[in-house]
């Protein structure tokens, strides 16, 4: 029973995720104080090993919480319960995009997305790049960061150096002028 418990809360738990596994914490603490699986300081421990150990926060906080509760099984069950969803709504999706990935509409779609994002990533990188610089932005080592990756750019696509090449030498370059 006890198991079963683990896995139908973290499955609810799984299927109303949004906003990240800090959004989750106060949901697996409220179940976890309604079922009575840890007092409320070893939950509060378990949340910051969670934090700490590589991997989603709200997935090892139910590891451990099901760790706690019943042992290695009920690690075992509280995680399933957890990602299960995710790997529903991932199945169901990928499968509808399956069956219409050869649509002219979508690859008309994605093909006139690419300079958008292009666009935007661009412009994330040069605001915050050179945020509180825009009045210096045209000096000399602005000039020759982008001669330096122009000629990254063109050594890479036309001459077909290896990129590890063009990031030792892009990397000498620059410390030979900027040193």
């Amino acid at each position: 029973m006890l198991l079963w418990q683990l896995f139908i809360s973290f499955l609810k738990i799984g299927f109303m995720s949004f906003g990240g596994g800090y959004a989750m914490i106060p949901i697996i603490q409220h179940e976890v104080e309604q079922h009575g699986w840890m007092p409320l300081e070893a939950f509060n421990q378990s949340v910051a090993l969670a934090g700490m150990a590589p991997g989603p926060i709200a997935t090892n906080s139910a590891t451990l919480v099901g760790y706690k509760a019943a042992g290695f099984l009920g690690a075992t069950v509280a995680t399933v319960g957890m990602v299960l969803p995710s790997l529903i709504i991932v199945i169901i999706i990928s499968s509808f995009f399956y069956k219409i990935y050869k649509s002219k509409a979508v690859h008309t779609t994605f093909y006139g997305l690419r300079p958008v994002v292009t666009g935007l990533i661009a412009y994330a990188a040069i605001h915050f790049g050179f945020a509180g610089q825009m009045h210096d932005l045209f000096n000399w080592q602005v000039l020759v960061t982008i001669l330096i990756a122009a000629g990254v750019f063109i050594a890479v696509y036309k001459y077909k150096w290896h990129p590890l090449a063009t990031i030792v030498l892009s990397a000498l370059v620059g410390i030979a002028i900027f040193s």
